[in-house]
């Protein structure tokens, strides 16, 4: 395991933060890959400032087995900002058997046991291509991957499986839920606060709508589908964030809610959206005989897909023996495994750590017998596309 605490130490000393760019710890990885054979592709965004990598090593495609293995990992971390560290978050730090740093758990130990089976790769006569995908921008809703897929595809080929690294106890996750964004914009009318009966006040129309979403939430609990595997057996609706007003004495035409929505995959994403729709449009209406341009405006923002596999599926068989774990889950967080989806790639999550016990926690840390137990199903994989 000594290589890969080597990668980790490297790993959590790029502070990658999703807010910065993450070029740096990118050329660390393609050097890296680069010096042990692998072809590379950089896939940059729009800004120059961000970019993913595809990287491969063995047969170019088909090979005696098929198409191959991948391996996936974002770069990002969350900020540790207003979180009591107590020690360097972006020094690698060991104590009984723990490595603290952030992203340890999420997912830079996942990114470590990569490198590892990289070199592993590189020294291994294969008979199929070992794939890497590397990408950027997933903890603010896995928007890299998904500025990514276009690119990716026509370089994924056929591949029997990918095995996206998210912190799972090293258990088969087959499922999560896919999530949307929205901004709902509130406009109603400005005055005298001495006079704020003579006005539709924003605010009460995000209050209202905030009582509605409430109501939408208690229908998909009692209404919508239920799958059981989840802890929250029902899709669900947030509000995070509510804005509005610039002084006590002037009433607010304007207020903000920032909200989302976690959607089982036989809870179709338009029929929630619409429930949505419908809850802001009885709101305005409520207003509208006042003010006729009283109103709310939605706009869903950024969305990414769930993840559903069937238990017997074959990935998950090769999962489980690969892993060394015969243990079958669904998550609560979302994942990119639902774009590798709908790609067409048969993918699943699993990954060291627990996202519930350590993730985007100060202090963060990965147990070493989490490390050791992700490079036990890395030598698996290698030795699974080896001659």
């Amino acid at each position: 395991m000594s290589l890969t605490l080597e990668n980790l130490e490297r790993l959590i000393g790029f502070n990658s933060v999703s807010s910065r760019s993450n070029l740096d710890i990118i050329g660390f990885i393609e050097t890296y890959l680069r010096e042990r054979g692998f072809r590379l592709t950089r896939i940059s965004d729009d800004t120059g400032q961000k970019a993913g990598l595809f990287a491969e090593i063995g047969p170019s495609e088909g090979g005696l087995s098929g198409g191959g293995l991948i391996l996936s990992g974002h770069t990002d971390v969350v900020p540790t900002e207003g979180q009591n560290w107590s020690r360097d978050p972006f020094r690698l730090s060991h104590q009984d058997g723990k490595y603290y740093g952030r992203g340890t758990t999420d997912m830079k130990g996942y990114l470590a046991c990569m490198l590892s089976a990289a070199d592993k790769a590189a020294k291994s006569d294969l008979k199929e291509p070992l794939k890497l995908v590397f990408s950027y921008d997933e903890e603010i809703g896995c928007v890299g991957i998904q500025h990514m897929a276009d690119r990716l595809a026509p370089l994924l080929g056929t591949p029997r499986a990918c095995f996206v690294g998210e912190p799972t106890e090293m258990r088969v996750a087959v499922g999560h839920k896919g999530k949307a964004a929205i901004k709902a914009t509130c406009n109603g009318q400005s005055g005298h606060s001495a006079l704020a009966p003579n006005f539709v006040n924003a605010l009460h129309l995000a209050a209202d709508f905030v009582v509605e979403l409430g109501k939408v939430q208690g229908w998909l609990a009692t209404q919508g589908a239920r799958e059981t595997d989840y802890d929250i057996a029902y899709s669900t609706v947030h509000i995070g964030k509510l804005t509005g007003g610039v002084a006590l004495n002037i009433v607010p035409d304007h207020a903000e809610l920032i909200l989302e929505y976690r959607h089982l995959a036989s809870d179709r994403q338009d029929m929630i959206m619409d429930l949505i729709r419908d809850a802001a449009s009885r709101v305005a209406r409520r207003y509208q005989p006042d003010y006729p341009e009283a109103k709310i405006t939605l706009n869903r923002y950024n969305a990414y897909p769930g993840l559903d596999v069937s238990k017997g599926a074959p990935v998950v068989a090769l999962a489980q023996r690969l892993a060394g774990n015969p243990e079958v889950t669904k998550v609560a967080f979302g994942t990119e495994a639902g774009v590798f989806a709908g790609l067409g790639v048969p993918t699943i999550v699993c990954g060291p750590g627990s996202t519930e016990g350590q993730g985007h926690k100060a202090d963060e840390y990965i147990s070493g017998e989490q490390l050791a137990a992700c490079d036990r199903m890395m030598d698996c994989i290698v030795n699974e596309i080896s001659i």
